[in-house]
């Protein structure tokens, strides 16, 4: 599993990691059942702290994405996929309806907002 952490993010490390495993399991890359990394190794390999990955793992087993085994580590579970892509789809929308009012308080036209995201989508 490949985690990238932006030290410069506003976003804190942990979530940054909830984040991609949360997209590695939605994407199906992390299958049910598979073992994430140990907290000690996960951490070492990252260079951060047990406590950020045991945060991380934390709050994935809180959203049903993960489960813990003591003394075995942490195993993907069998979360409702659709239920996680529509929420995953409602914070896109909520982002872009944010970036759209940003985009109306500049004065920005919905043709030149359109524009810009067909630039940016490619």
């Amino acid at each position: 599993m490949n985690i990238n952490i932006n030290s410069k993010s506003a976003m804190p490390i942990y979530e940054q990691i909830e984040q991609q495993i949360k997209e590695e399991i939605v994407s199906g890359r992390l299958k049910e059942g598979e073992a994430l990394p140990s907290i000690r190794g996960f951490a070492s390999d990252l260079k951060i702290s047990v406590i950020t990955i045991k945060r991380a793992y934390e709050d994935l087993e809180k959203e049903g994405l993960v489960y813990s085994v003591p003394g075995k580590g942490v195993y993907v579970d069998n979360p409702d996929l659709n239920y996680l892509k529509e929420k995953e789809t409602l914070g896109l929308e909520e982002r872009l309806d944010g970036w759209i009012k940003d985009a109306k308080n500049s004065g920005m036209t919905k043709e030149e907002a359109a524009s810009m995201l067909d630039i940016l989508w490619e």
